[in-house]
């Protein structure tokens, strides 16, 4: 069974975000990371399970995958999977989700 994979709002926010930040120091890594971070949930229309069990939440539906440092966190309902946040490792989870509990 193929997903549905749809990057919130607030997902696509946090790669633009991350994107310019790096830039401000190398063009190329930037790229470098954004195409990771997408490259990454390319996978999650066939294998939305392959994340892990995000920490904070110990729910089974809320998982995340690392791209460098970065963790995408993402939600399975049904036959769609939500990229929620893309965050640094780093930074507090709580502060920067918006997923459907």
């Amino acid at each position: 069974m193929a997903y549905r994979v749809v990057w919130s709002p607030k997902a696509l926010e946090d790669v633009d975000a991350i994107a310019a930040y790096i830039f401000r120091d190398s063009a190329s890594f930037s790229a470098t990371v954004v195409r990771k971070i997408l490259d990454s949930s390319d996978k999650l229309s066939t294998s939305p399970s392959s994340g892990s069990v995000v920490p904070e939440f110990s729910e089974d539906t809320i998982r995340e995958l690392f791209a460098y440092t970065y963790r995408i966190i993402y939600q399975i309902q049904q036959d769609t999977v939500t990229i929620a946040a893309v965050i640094h490792g780093k930074r507090l989870l709580a502060q920067h989700l918006d997923i459907d509990r």
